[in-house]
């Protein structure tokens, strides 16, 4: 497993490509702009994308969906709930793409293949109503949920902070100590670290 990490955007959200290096495939994770850089990296890589998958609907983390998915021809996958606020124009979360059939809705525990990876769909309400995290063997794709010594913010329509807590007690933090936090925003870290440091929890 190969991941590499990407600032896109005017607020530099962290766009990741995973590859599964046997299968020469890969996903890209939260797209959120910069597309024709994105697909230079995709390009340099010398996969074939899989699909997009998403830690939430906002436009910081989906602003370069539509024309990766058009150039790529592949699904995006994302939570229901925030797809709906997309969908209603909600402030704060991104336009929505043009949906094809192969599109998904994810749901809490779903397992997604990526050749010989298996990706684990955790669902982590409290920064948006969909949000989801990502596991994948040693590392956990935690968007706008957990952050560095931070957790995300929960002033945004339909943000909540208690459930926000909550999610990332009851969902993240019951992960193994050395499983590596890959945030929406700024520097990775480790689930003890945040277990015995983040001041949030």
């Amino acid at each position: 497993m190969k991941i590499k990490k990407m600032p896109v955007g005017m607020y530099a959200a962290n766009c990741y490509i995973l590859i599964e290096e046997e299968s020469k495939v890969g996903c890209i994770v939260d797209p959120g702009g910069d597309a024709d850089f994105i697909m230079g990296e995709v390009k340099k890589s010398n996969i074939d994308i899989k699909f997009i998958l998403l830690t939430h609907g906002h436009i910081d983390h989906v602003g370069a969906v539509s024309t990766i998915k058009d150039k790529l021809n592949i699904p995006v996958y994302i939570s229901k709930e925030d797809k709906e606020l997309m969908k209603k124009n909600q402030m704060v979360f991104g336009e929505m793409w043009n949906e094809t059939t192969d599109d998904k809705e994810i749901k809490d525990g779903y397992i997604l293949e990526l050749g010989n990876l298996k990706i684990k769909c955790i669902a982590t309400p409290g920064h948006t109503p969909g949000g989801m995290c990502f596991l994948v063997e040693n590392v956990v794709f935690t968007g706008d949920t957990l952050f560095y010594g931070s957790i995300g913010r929960t002033d945004f329509p339909g943000g909540n902070h208690r459930q926000l807590i909550s999610s990332i007690k009851n969902k993240l933090m019951v992960l193994k100590d050395d499983i590596v936090v890959l945030p929406g925003h700024e520097r990775d870290s480790i689930i003890k670290f945040e277990r015995e440091h983040n001041p949030f929890l």
